[in-house]
């Protein structure tokens, strides 16, 4: 799993450095959150969710307990098609989780500033460049899937999935109805070329 965790930084990194000239001139500053309230699903793959997971377990039983409050309470009005931000938001605007956030925040960025009216914007290229980065995210997390966050960390709270899946098992059938309710895709058919 170490080698898995070491190959996402590379993807990440790999990602950062192809974008890093188109991104030179991006609106976004610290504390912009638009992306972070109204920009829509964040996806993650179950390897990402596992290292916010890990992270989560490590904090103070207090920001552990606030925090799953959170997901349980983005999952529950996402579940009702309401808007939600993201549950590792700040009050401050920052992220919680910034040092680890998964490629779907890593990926966006804004060469103007967003609003309502002005969603972010960007490069044609930065976008080519970010599929192929979900595309190798999803290849190195074969056995798992990939949904939006609070989904994915909601399965893996869940003893049975996470065994399995830390085994290196693969049992989409044990979350096939929930998968499906929940529109979590099985990373090995996303990209069954490769």
């Amino acid at each position: 799993m170490e080698n898995k965790r070491n190959a996402i930084t590379k993807i990440y990194d790999h990602f950062e450095e192809e974008a890093a000239p188109f991104k030179k001139d991006a609106a976004c500053k610290k504390g912009c959150a638009f992306c972070c309230t109204d920009a829509g699903s964040i996806d993650i793959t179950t390897l990402e969710g596992l290292r916010i997971h890990k992270h989560i377990a490590q904090l103070p039983r207090s920001q552990q307990g606030a925090l799953k409050k959170a997901i349980a309470r983005d999952a529950r009005r996402r579940e009702k098609g309401q808007a939600s931000p993201c549950p590792f938001l700040l009050k401050n605007k920052n992220c919680r989780i910034y040092d680890i956030r998964p490629f779907a925040c890593r990926r966006i960025y804004s060469l103007k500033r967003c609003n309502p009216e002005q969603p972010p914007m960007l490069h044609r290229q930065v976008m080519a460049v970010a599929q192929e980065a979900i595309g190798h995210l999803q290849q190195l997390d074969d056995t798992g899937y990939s949904g939006h966050i609070s989904y994915i960390l909601q399965m893996l709270e869940t003893p049975a999935f996470t065994k399995v899946y830390l085994a290196g098992g693969f049992q989409p059938e044990t979350i096939m109805a929930y998968g499906k309710s929940h529109k979590i895709a099985i990373n090995r058919m996303m990209n069954p070329e490769r």
